[in-house]
């Protein structure tokens, strides 16, 4: 069995509109000894983190007290949202939604939810090969996290991704025998 436990980042600064490089918040960066104190006895033998700073920082907590390098998996980073579509944007949760209904509908220049989840599903699925028998950390997103959720669980949509949206940060675990998943169990750390 293949234990994952992915850690959706804790609260970011979204003034900084460069996701790749938006750092936690003071809060977020407090929050992180939630993440560790959650992984403390999980027996973990990896921490790997999308290549986004946010996502990195808030396993790093754990990853530094244990020794841990994090492995960069650049496919887990999070969707490339559109130039001309941003949350401040009043028609952004109409769009989303839309994205949630069609998931080969894309912003102008973003990523369908289709393509972000077939890029998540294959950096996993490698991860489950390279990994297979041990316990990991993946330092994740909102939505890639909630696409990998939907692949094996079609009834997760839009409301259960509008529900978890300020979970800052959210853990979930999942086991697997080989890429079998075998069960989803998503956790409060506060």
């Amino acid at each position: 069995m293949t234990t994952v436990y992915f850690i959706r980042h804790a609260e970011s600064d979204t003034s900084v509109r460069d996701g790749r490089i938006r750092p936690l918040t003071e809060n977020g960066l407090a929050k992180r000894a939630l993440v560790t104190a959650f992984l403390q006895n999980k027996n973990i033998d990896a921490v790997l983190s999308s290549p986004f700073k946010r996502a990195i920082d808030t396993v790093a907590d754990f990853a530094d007290g244990g020794g841990f390098a994090i492995d960069i998996i650049e496919d887990f980073r999070e969707q490339r949202s559109s130039s001309d579509m941003r949350r401040s944007h009043p028609g952004f949760d109409a769009q989303l939604q839309r994205q949630w209904m069609d998931f080969a509908y894309a912003f102008s220049d973003g990523e369908s939810m289709g393509d972000v989840q077939r890029r998540n599903m294959a950096a996993l699925e490698d991860v489950l090969a390279r990994y297979r028998g041990r316990n990991i950390v993946i330092g994740t997103h909102g939505t890639a996290l909630s696409l990998i959720i939907n692949h094996y669980d079609a009834t997760y949509g839009y409301e259960d991704f509008k529900a978890m949206e300020h979970k800052l940060p959210w853990a979930v675990r999942m086991v697997f025998d080989e890429a079998a998943c075998l069960g989803i169990e998503k956790i409060d750390l506060y």
